[in-house]
């Protein structure tokens, strides 16, 4: 059976489904290393079997310059590795080729066999050193009489690199593999998930950066989505991915494997580290033109009796130790150069925390780096209920090369702008993130935005004035206001969502400040 490439996902879906029933009771932490494993492996296969015939081709062909009628020169052709390196292909040993594996399938040793391949390709391929998985031979794919290895040995054979119109689809591996860690991070839950942004909130981040070209950082990377989206970003432009360069940092040893064998699909390199960004910043003195970034939601106990005093990061002060959002938020904007912007996701406390997280987010908009404040809907991520927002910030809102911003910052409320996917699940469809990010670059001023207008309900140009008028809180229905419809000013449920959320901020501010004081009566002696 082959099983060739199509537009629509179903070949993604099918190969899921063969591959979650071979799985059988194996964890999906687990199976997820191995899949994704034996996937690039044959990914990398292809290609290079790919080359071999292009090269045994050229061989035979009178005007090119690799003919010969030489046997033996042909096969010194055929194994020249400095022919398939400079194409950006790997070698690969005979031990280590596709058909090596489905030849041995059914050996009783084959997850040795595949560690062992796995030992060979990275001492063929330094730049894959440490990156492979290995322990197959260990794994309950291999043991117990599973038939797991054997089943997905078979499946991933039959993939063709081809599209429905049996024309070459060099991406099909690359959209098999994005498909498969995006149903790990559903099927794992917050454990597996940690590590996945949802395509449609990425595309809407990358459409709204426009990371044409220069320097993208993403020091929470997870699996790559961020780089692997500014590339087809680029390339739908008709951009040069030649002219961007990528760095990374990520914490866990694992999903750092999985991202570089992510770009290395899609032909991307890039310098991604290993360390926790806070404690360990693995990129000191980067400046970046662009920051697309993820971090962990409301993340507790992330070190801040680890930072020195003197840390130049942290310009606006500490936040509290149970919540990590402004520590983020300050080391992103501290690795931007003169022009940069970032665009990341936040939780919605970020927006209108009242702790001392207030006076660093008055800091930032004092200092004009507040660029736009988007509300996403609810339910876009798979391991996480609470609702998030996008913060995009930018050093350089005076100095645009559109229009000069100084002073102002771009509010849209984009919580009714969703398609349900299942009863948890909804998602930015093609015509949401347009939507979206044409609001944005018309407020930026961009020609082939058109002018660019307030919509009530939708979006709202606010200055910094009004910004400390609502107590620096950036919440982007405090300043859009509500829609009318039917005559209402306010629909029911949103008036309700609106009084709601101004209700819980005033409970903080009231929380706040009773803990004040009862210090200040503490410190009087009752």
């Amino acid at each position: 059976m082959t099983i060739a490439g199509n537009s629509n996902g179903e070949l993604e879906k099918k190969l899921w489904e063969t591959a979650e029933k071979l799985r059988g009771p194996v964890d999906p932490s687990e199976y997820k290393d191995f899949a994704l494993g034996l996937l690039f492996l044959k990914s990398m296969s292809d290609s290079f079997e790919a080359r071999k015939r292009e090269l045994e081709e050229k061989t035979h062909d009178p005007d090119s310059r690799y003919y010969t009628e030489d046997e033996q020169e042909r096969e010194y052709i055929l194994t020249d590795k400095d022919e398939y390196k400079r194409e950006n292909v790997f070698y690969l040993p005979e031990e280590a080729r596709w058909q090596y594996f489905v030849d041995n399938a059914t050996d009783p040793q084959i997850g040795k066999k595949i560690d062992d391949a796995m030992r060979a390709t990275e001492e063929e391929n330094p730049r894959l050193k440490g990156i492979l998985p290995k322990g197959y031979s260990r794994s309950s794919l291999a043991s117990n009489g599973s038939d797991a290895l054997e089943g997905l040995i078979n499946l991933f054979a039959d993939i063709k690199m081809e599209n429905g119109n049996g024309e070459q689809d060099e991406d099909i591996f690359g959209r098999i593999y994005e498909y498969f860690i995006k149903q790990f991070a559903m099927e794992g839950g917050q454990k597996g998930g940690e590590f996945y942004t949802p395509k449609s909130v990425v595309e809407l981040m990358v459409e709204i950066l426009e990371p044409y070209e220069g320097r993208i950082f993403d020091p929470f990377s997870g699996s790559g989505g961020m780089f692997v989206q500014s590339q087809k970003f680029i390339e739908s432009h008709g951009g040069d991915t030649d002219k961007i360069s990528i760095y990374g940092q990520e914490i866990k040893e694992r999903t750092l494997q999985i991202s570089k064998m992510n770009l290395y699909l899609r032909g991307l390199d890039g310098n991604i580290k290993q360390g926790d960004s806070i404690l360990n910043d693995q990129h000191k003195g980067l400046e970046a033109d662009y920051i697309l970034t993820n971090p962990p939601f409301n993340m507790s106990e992330w070190g801040k009796d680890s930072i020195a005093d003197d840390d130049p990061r942290f310009k606006y002060g500490l936040p509290p130790s149970n919540n990590a959002n402004y520590a983020f938020i300050q080391h992103m904007i501290h690795h931007l150069d003169d022009t940069g912007m970032a665009a990341t996701v936040m939780a919605n406390g970020a927006m209108s925390v009242q702790n001392n997280s207030a006076e660093i987010r008055e800091g930032i908009v004092e200092d004009d780096l507040l660029d736009t404040v988007i509300a996403l809907p609810k339910a876009l991520f798979y391991t996480t209920s609470i609702p998030a927002c996008i913060f995009v910030f930018s050093k350089g809102k005076g100095k645009d090369k559109y229009r000069d911003r100084k002073g102002e910052t771009l509010f849209v409320d984009a919580t009714d702008l969703f398609e349900t996917v299942s009863r948890t699940q909804n998602r930015l469809t093609e015509d949401h993130i347009q939507k979206i990010s044409e609001a944005v670059q018309a407020y930026r001023g961009e020609d082939q935005a058109g002018k660019y207008e307030d919509e009530r309900g939708f979006c709202k140009v606010a200055t910094r004035e009004d910004i400390s008028d609502n107590r620096y809180i950036v919440t982007p229905g405090r300043y859009v206001g509500v829609r009318e419809e039917n005559g209402d000013e306010e629909q029911f449920e949103k008036k309700m969502e609106r009084l709601s959320a101004d209700l819980r901020e005033m409970f903080q501010e009231s929380n706040e400040l009773q803990k004040k004081i009862d210090k200040s009566i503490e410190e009087v002696g009752f």
